[in-house]
């Protein structure tokens, strides 16, 4: 399980069971999901993925993801994890719209960078980011992270590489 991490307005903590409803309203948003993965999935494939943050990433501590927390309330998911992708630690994060445009995501984001920092000792940490999310690559700019490659999608699409180096 990973630890708790608080950050002036939020709280990132484990999943509970509890968060199901909450997780996969999350996930089944097409503003969100757009953005996340292979885009928009069945609700089935949400619930069974929300099974297996407790079934495996949890149960066999594979990776660190969060419950984001505003006022007790669910309004987003994080993790930060080893991926080939990138050949090191990507972070991911999404936020529901109504939390959108003012400066949690930017909060969030730096409070993932901070743990791979500073909890788990990286150099560097990456994102990967659909080329058309303009607000996630610029949010991500803006606290230091740099435009390194492409990834050439199957569907033709272009997803971007960056990464910020630890200061």
């Amino acid at each position: 399980m990973p630890p708790t991490l608080r950050t002036p307005r939020l709280l990132l903590d484990p999943y509970t069971p509890e968060d199901e409803e909450s997780f996969v309203a999350l996930f089944q948003d097409p503003r969100v999901s757009r953005w996340m993965g292979e885009g928009p999935s069945p609700e089935a494939d949400d619930r069974a993925l929300f099974g297996r943050i407790f079934s495996k990433v949890y149960a066999q501590d594979l990776f660190d993801v969060w419950a984001v927390r505003r006022d007790r309330r669910l309004i987003g998911h994080a993790e930060i994890k080893r991926t080939d992708a990138v050949d090191g630690h990507e972070i991911v994060y999404a936020l529901a719209p109504e939390a959108w445009g003012g400066g949690l995501g930017t909060e969030l984001a730096e409070a993932l960078v901070g743990y791979g920092f500073r909890t788990l000792g990286l150099s560097e940490v990456h994102a990967t980011v659909d080329a058309r999310n303009t607000a996630s690559l610029h949010l991500l700019g803006r606290i230091g992270f740099a435009h390194v490659r492409d990834i050439a999608e199957d569907d033709g699409s272009l997803t971007q590489v960056l990464t910020r180096p630890a200061r």
